[in-house]
């Protein structure tokens, strides 16, 4: 199937497309992340910007500061190129991993001291009259 390079969408499509304001988009283009065609005021969205956008939603889903999802998407496009890249997104994607295993260690810890506590509490009320 031949896709259609040709195909452009306004801020508003774009906006629905992915769920985000409007406002979310001007950021996103104020900081490089996305860069619409312009015709006077109002925003030409291209297939590269529909990319870009889902792979800074993707970022932002994971946990990624919007510093480091631009970096990421500039060394795609400048040197050192796909294997600067590549090596820069795996250390983050080891950071990212080791900060989400000691979140998930609190979580659990946390969710074994409220059993604890409500264990406790249940007993307590069983000894009342």
């Amino acid at each position: 199937m031949i896709e259609d390079t040709d195909t452009t969408w306004t801020i508003a499509q774009m906006a629905d497309d992915f769920n985000v304001t409007h406002r979310a988009l001007r950021h996103y283009e104020h900081l490089g992340l996305i860069s619409p065609e312009r015709e006077g005021q109002r925003r030409i969205y291209h297939r590269r910007d529909r990319t870009r956008l889902a792979l800074v939603l993707r970022g932002r889903r994971l946990g990624f500061s919007l510093e480091e999802i631009s970096t990421i998407l500039g060394m795609y496009d400048d040197q050192p190129g796909e294997v600067g890249q590549l090596r820069y997104l795996l250390s983050q994607i080891d950071d990212r991993r080791a900060d989400l295993e000691r979140r998930r260690r609190d979580i659990e810890d946390s969710l074994r001291e409220l059993d604890e506590l409500q264990a406790r509490c249940h007993e307590d009320l069983a000894r009342l009259p």
